[in-house]
């Protein structure tokens, strides 16, 4: 299902900051940091394994569930 990545990292951000822009931008620099850019992916982007795992390690470091 092409998106579920970009879906995934929306529901990280939204869940994170909730509506606080500040918080949102932080959160979109540490995906970055985490090595995962946000930018890179859209919700026609192919979902990659790989890059779903490191997404689900990240949000539970964040303290996010999905």
């Amino acid at each position: 299902m092409p998106g579920q990545i970009k879906h995934m990292i929306d529901t990280i951000v939204t869940k994170r900051s909730n509506g606080n822009p500040t918080v949102a931008l932080t959160t979109r620099t540490k995906l970055i940091l985490k090595g995962i850019n946000p930018d890179r992916f859209g919700a026609d982007s192919a979902d990659d394994a790989a890059v779903i795992a490191k997404l689900n390690v990240i949000a539970a470091d964040l303290g996010v569930r999905f």
